[in-house]
């Protein structure tokens, strides 16, 4: 019997350093650490995770890509002294590698505009970020291009919501492109708010009924409603509507939060794929599903809530990863999962960093999560720390 002690011993100590560990990540703020991931990302791309990624679902190769450059493009916003000449460089890598065959390849060059919303949105927010940086003439051009592009697509269309792929329509593609053309008028002269103002009304026409926000996706010619409104779709808008209209993203945020932040089990906080009340199956976009929250979802709403300047759901939900998220540190790099999943760190780097672009920071909204969050969890660790010790403990006692 006593051959086991050292056994239960070592037990014990690893479930208690693994508990501290936890309440540690849980209390510490979860801001840092984006320079370490940096360095991660870049050579997982080196190493062919973009083409990966694309096995997985059809914009794995573009988002990684898209979300390294974004992050550099705000880190050298934030520290032009210490940053700047590498986050241009960076920055310029990764849309170069977008502006290629193989960034292309998933989009069809038939549609309006080129390539598809998807496509002309994200490269067109990327280029636009890279200009607050530095102003190549030829970088300078291609954007007043692509952005002229898009605008005459959105002119012409009799839908605010444009296809990203033949026949296929989502309202979030359209919102990033319409982002885009706001990021126009802030670093060059201004020249699309009239097609801005019209877009914003054609989405207030055409808003989910269910739940009084942007639909996941819609009809192609007429931009009706066609699927319920969804966490995946949902944390992305929300990311790029504070830089659209200000006053709009303040009412739509808060309804998303109402009806998609939740605390399963009293443990969260996460991010609902469907709406409360509505069941639905998982998919590419949402991953697997559990008690109804995606992971996906939940990550890109660290970036959407501090956008909107709700830091307590913020730092909520980044603490969370912190303690759900497996992160590997080192003093060179910095990884969540073991590194098995890099488009996961490309889009948690991509949130931490999030800041509007072309608004101001908007006045906080009220808490999006109680103050006292955290004590479900941290009582589970406990638990899970001191209950190796209780039988000894309690042995003691009794020939005490």
């Amino acid at each position: 019997m006593h051959s086991w002690y050292p056994v239960r011993r070592t037990v014990a100590i690893a479930l208690t350093l693994v508990a501290l560990v936890g309440a540690l990540r849980l209390v510490v703020p979860a801001t840092g650490g984006v320079d370490r991931q940096l360095p991660f990302l870049r050579a997982a791309l080196d190493d062919g995770a973009a083409d990966e990624a694309q096995g997985l679902f059809p914009e794995g190769y573009f988002f990684l890509h898209v979300l390294y450059g974004l992050t550099w493009v705000e880190l050298g916003r934030r520290d032009p002294a210490g940053h700047r000449a590498r986050a241009v460089r960076e920055a310029r890598w990764a849309l170069q590698r977008l502006d290629s065959e193989a960034g292309r390849a998933p989009f069809s060059p038939g549609l309006t505009p080129q390539y598809g919303v998807f496509y002309r949105g994200w490269t067109n927010w990327l280029r636009g970020g890279l200009l607050t940086l530095d102003r190549d003439p030829a970088e300078v051009r291609r954007f007043a291009d692509d952005s002229a592009a898009l605008a005459a697509a959105f002119d012409a269309a009799p839908t605010p919501y444009l296809m990203a792929y033949p026949g296929q329509a989502w309202p979030v593609d359209s919102t990033v492109a319409i982002a885009s053309l706001r990021l126009h008028d802030a670093v060059l002269p201004p020249r699309y708010a009239a097609t801005v103002e019209r877009w914003l009304a054609g989405v207030r026409d055409r808003l989910d009924p269910r739940t009084g926000l942007l639909p996941h996706r819609a009809d192609p010619v007429t931009g009706s409603p066609v699927e319920v409104a969804r966490g995946t779709s949902q944390s992305v808008i929300h990311r790029f509507l504070p830089d659209i209209d200000p006053a709009f993203a303040r009412e739509q945020f808060l309804a998303f939060r109402e009806r998609f932040v939740v605390r399963p089990l009293a443990l969260g906080p996460a991010v609902r794929e469907y709406p409360e009340g509505v069941d639905g199956t998982a998919d590419v976009d949402s991953g697997p599903l559990l008690l109804g929250v995606s992971l996906s979802a939940t990550v890109v709403t660290i970036g959407a809530a501090r956008v909107n300047h709700d830091t307590a759901l913020a730092g909520a939900l980044a603490n969370y990863g912190e303690l759900a998220g497996v992160p590997v540190d080192t003093p060179w790099t910095k990884r969540y999962a073991f590194g098995l999943a890099p488009i996961g760190d490309a889009f948690l780097a991509w949130s931490k960093t999030a800041r509007p672009w072309v608004a101001a920071q908007p006045a906080p909204p009220s808490p999006g999560v109680p103050w006292w969050w955290r004590a479900p969890l941290l009582a589970v660790l406990l638990v899970l720390g001191a209950g190796p010790w209780l039988p000894a403990l309690a042995r003691r006692r009794r020939h005490a």
